[in-house]
Order: C-alpha cells, then structure tokens, then sequence
C-alpha cells in the first residue's frame, strides 16, 4: 500500500498576484495624483470658465486727457457740491470738448459719431462697481483720510489704454472684486483687489480698527 506524501507545504509559491498591501499603495498614489490634478485643473480652468472679457466701447487715453486738462483727476472725476461723487463722465460733460472730431483717431470719431451725435451715454464698463449691499464713500477717504486714487485704482492716469474688462458670468460684477488671482500671486499690480477683508486690512493698518458693520453695509 503506497503512501502518497503531501509536499504542498514544502513548495515555494510561484503567485503572482501582488500583495495587498501594495495594491493599496497603488490606489492611493493614483488617488493622491488624480486629485492634485483635479485641483490645478479647478485652479486654473474655473475662473476661464466664471468669467468673460467684455469689450470696451472706447478705448480711452488716460495720459493724453491729462497733459490736456486743467485739474488732472478732478476735471472729470469730481465731487459735487452736496459731497458725492460724479464717477465716470456722463455725455454732457465729455461734450463740453468733444463737440466735434478732435484729430484723425479711430477712437475719437466713434465716440463723435455713435455718442455725440446721437445723444447717446457711453456704457463705459466699470471696474468698481460693489454688490447693492455695499456702501462705499469717496469723500471720508479722498477729502478726509487724503488717499491717492491709485491706491485703490492703480496708476490709470498715466495709461495710453484701458486694461482688460473681465466680468463674472453669474453676478455681473467685475473681475477685480474678486481679483486676478485667487492666491494673490503673480497678481497684476494694476488691478487692486476690492474684497471686503482688502478693505477691512486697510482700515486696521491705518486707523488700527476694522470699522463697524454699518459703515459699509447699510
């Protein structure tokens, strides 16, 4: 009677299936680079997605308009008797010089034409413009606390052109609310960010006090 002699014990496994703990390895080393990619993909295609570049109606020669004017800022960004501020130009005040073509520029004849003449406001876009909530005074900070308008509009005086319009697909508002740059680098120097803690730094940095809520939010 033969016996037969089991030697599975004694034989080396020749398995190649991986073990599992490299297979969890494996799984979270593709996890890890899916979701860093999912973020720099978010990062970097969302705002592309959240905002459009609208074009200008005029391009406008800051520079020019101030070797020409007799009061630099204030000539067309003013305050009026009752201590508000005027804002963009309307028609009436650009026409006091712009009554008729004023040089051979593709620019000017267009305001002329599709404005002057026809009596039309230009929709100029603006850059600044805070949600409805938002209550914001020119004169405690231009009259009161003496700051320079390119503090918070950048050197736009001395520019030959307007810079790029960008606008929020779903509120309508200008990219320079939010900003340029969500981390705030490599940001353009000529697009002050506005958010509300901008300001808020601000006030602590120069008054050492934030302010109250209803200073701004009326």
């Amino acid at each position: 009677m033969s016996t037969q002699t089991d030697n599975t014990s004694n034989t080396p496994s020749n398995d190649p299936s991986p073990k599992k703990g490299a297979t969890g390895w494996v799984i979270l080393a593709f996890f890890i680079i899916g979701f860093g990619f999912s973020l720099l993909s978010g990062w970097v295609g969302f705002p592309k997605l959240l905002y459009k570049e609208v074009p200008h109606p005029i391009d406008f020669n800051h520079a020019l308009h101030m070797d020409l004017v007799y009061d630099g800022c204030d000539s067309c960004h003013y305050f009026r008797k009752d201590g508000s501020f005027s804002g963009s130009p309307t028609l009436d005040e650009c026409r006091d010089c712009h009554g008729f073509v004023m040089g051979i520029n593709e620019n000017e004849e267009k305001f002329a034409e599709e404005y002057v003449l026809e009596d039309k406001e230009v929709p100029w876009n603006n850059y600044a413009k805070q949600p409805d909530c938002v209550y914001f005074s020119h004169a405690p900070h231009v009259k009161g606390a003496e700051m320079d308008c390119a503090t918070c509009h950048g050197d736009i005086g001395e520019s030959e052109s307007l810079r790029p319009y960008q606008e929020n697909r779903l509120t309508g508002y200008s990219r320079d609310i939010w900003g340029w740059n969500m981390s705030r680098l490599g940001e353009p120097e000529y697009a002050p960010r506005m958010k509300m803690m901008d300001c808020v730094n601000c006030h602590v940095e120069q008054t050492d006090s934030k302010g109250n809520c209803f200073q701004c939010h009326k």
